[in-house]
């Protein structure tokens, strides 16, 4: 494919902004695609390439790009006004969805991203338990704020981040309820174990069977608040997220992403007595000038509402099919690799299996991945850039599943 265009801009944009990208994730060589568009699950490039897309702005499309359904809403709230500073009806209204769908949502507070959702569940957590310690999983993201970005117990994991800030973060094998044990009684400072029921940022690692529900039960016994952070598997796996999905219900939960329609947002819920504890109603500081932006709320609304029981269903029957078409390729071509997959989520981790956690899924072969997904772009599927993240189906994908099978067959052929 010719991509000039987009190399182009690439070279330009390095001059402007560091790397040339606003976020590390979307950097790849020779130049990153620079998309103009998008429609259903297929994106459109500067120099008019068409791609099926399994990316999906990393996660928030659960519809598609463009679903009329939220494009309509967004244009009849755009006219209306796009910010107020005040509250709002379209505020109250996506509230009362969350609050209706997921388990733990006995009051919800609308932030504006992911991170800003993890960074004040943990300040609600330590307000609440007045301990100053968090427990996080190895591979585990949860947003790009101090606290939670160490991945080593204890030390940071990048410049500009204070060792006496990584000191009160723990992190622990996923998977491994007696990690967790072992580390709350070596620590009774510990406000909360912080985690995401399906790891998602070290591509799909799924809990295994009672994980969750023991780990609920090690916090529960030790006072800790247990925080799930759904911004990748709220209203993804299931219209209550993951949490309904495994039947477990934590103490709090964060979310983004899908709950935003497209647009920037993201959301902390809880129990009522810990949620009550937020400004201005308890002394736990929490406050944004776009919190609940009621375009950004228009949009929430209309996905979550044209997301069905039926419509889950499908999407997780087409990945279903999808990932077991990619596991007979892979076995048909003797290429080692496990094919990890919950709901419309799924990754292809190449090297020997299985992968349970984080530390397995940082030892697959990256290289092999790059090339993948070289290969794929080339065939007009566009696979999210690195190894550890995640390939994502919406409702719009079911036209497209011979298409991505017959690529995924032929660039795994040639990569044998």
């Amino acid at each position: 494919m010719n991509r000039e265009a987009s190399f182009r801009h690439y070279q330009g944009m390095k001059a402007l902004t560091p790397g040339g990208v606003s976020s590390p994730v979307r950097a790849f060589e020779p130049s990153p695609v620079f998309i103009s568009s998008g429609k259903g699950c297929v994106i459109t490039d500067e120099d008019g390439n068409g791609y099926v897309d399994l990316c999906m702005a990393y996660g928030p499309l659960i519809l598609g790009h463009s679903h009329p359904s939220v494009v309509s809403a967004v244009k009849k709230q755009m006219n209306n006004g796009t910010v107020f500073g005040a509250p709002s009806v379209r505020e109250m209204e996506l509230i009362a969805e969350i609050s209706k769908r997921v388990p733990c949502a006995e009051m919800v507070r609308l932030v504006n991203s992911g991170t800003e959702a993890t960074m004040h569940a943990l300040r609600l957590a330590r307000g609440y338990t007045g301990r100053r310690g968090v427990v996080k999983m190895k591979g585990g993201f949860h947003g790009s704020h101090d606290a939670l970005l160490s991945d080593i117990s204890q030390r940071p994991s990048g410049n500009g981040i204070l060792r006496e800030t990584a000191s009160f973060t723990h992190a622990v094998e996923y998977n491994s309820e007696e990690d967790v044990e072992s580390i709350l009684e070596k620590n009774d400072d510990i406000a909360a174990v912080i985690m995401e029921p399906v790891l998602g940022n070290a591509g799909v690692v799924p809990p295994k069977k009672d994980y969750l529900r023991n780990v609920r039960k090690i916090t529960k016994n030790e006072g800790i608040l247990l925080i799930f952070d759904e911004v990748i598997t709220g209203f993804r796996l299931s219209a209550g997220g993951a949490q309904e999905f495994y039947g477990v219900t934590p103490d709090l939960c964060t979310m983004g992403k899908i709950m935003g329609g497209g647009f920037p947002a993201g959301a902390l819920a809880g129990k009522r007595d810990i949620m009550q504890l937020l400004s201005p109603a308890g002394p736990v500081y929490q406050a944004g000038t776009f919190s609940g932006n009621p375009v950004t709320a228009a949009a929430g609304t209309a996905a979550l509402r044209e997301m069905t029981n039926e419509k889950y269903e499908y999407l997780n029957r087409m990945s279903s099919e999808l990932v077991s078409s990619i596991s007979d390729s892979l076995e048909d071509n003797g290429i080692p690799a496990t094919v990890n997959a919950v709901g419309s989520m799924f990754q292809v981790f190449f090297g020997p299996g299985p992968v349970n956690n984080g530390t397995d899924a940082s030892g697959c072969n990256r290289k092999v991945f790059a090339d993948l997904f070289r290969n794929m772009l080339d065939s007009g599927v566009y696979l999210p850039p690195s190894a550890l993240e995640v390939n994502f189906l919406s409702t719009e994908h079911g036209p497209e599943l011979g298409k991505l099978s017959e690529a995924f067959g032929t660039n795994l052929r040639r990569i044998a």
